[in-house]
């Protein structure tokens, strides 16, 4: 049986704050990918992305998800993981895929930071062309989609709770 939850969508969709309220709401562990990244890599995400490309900084995710062997944990991914069929027939073996799905015009109130952010994206890559492409691979994987512009966090964690819980 699947003991943990996996939030995807974009940055600035609310998975690492939402997450962690979920986690205690529920009495769970929890893991924010892009931090595990940070600690192992020992850079930020957008040092990765400089030193090296948005390529690197998807392989380095997928390979730190891969090695992902927890139980009843809530696990905020970064926002390309669903880049990586491996990674997300991992997260789909081992949780329930959720899918929080903020309209771009949220997501572009909320992140003013979009070029330094540690997004992993080309470099000719506009906002809107990430989002419109993204948004089509968290509707294929995801198992549970919640409208994001709905609620606020703490409701969008009770949200996810029912959800999960009558989809098991």
């Amino acid at each position: 049986m699947k003991s943990n939850i996996t939030l995807i969508g974009m940055p600035g969709a609310g998975k690492s704050t939402i997450g962690i309220i979920l986690a205690k709401n529920l009495g769970l562990g929890f893991i924010d990918t892009d931090v595990l990244i940070q600690i192992n890599q020992q850079k930020t995400l957008q040092a990765i992305i400089d030193e090296f490309d948005h390529l690197t900084l998807r392989a380095i995710e997928e390979r730190e998800i891969l090695k992902l062997n927890v139980a009843n944990h809530i696990i905020a991914t970064g926002g390309s993981v669903v880049y990586s069929d491996q990674a997300m027939a991992h997260l789909r073996r081992i949780s329930h895929i959720v899918f929080l799905d903020v309209s771009f015009e949220e997501l572009k109130r909320r992140i003013h930071n979009f070029e330094s952010r540690g997004i992993a994206k080309r470099k000719d890559q506009t906002f809107q062309e990430l989002f419109d492409e993204r948004r089509a691979l968290y509707r294929k994987y995801a198992e549970i989609t919640i409208d994001g512009n709905k609620w606020d966090q703490e409701e969008m964690a009770i949200v996810i709770a029912e959800a999960v819980t009558e989809s098991k």
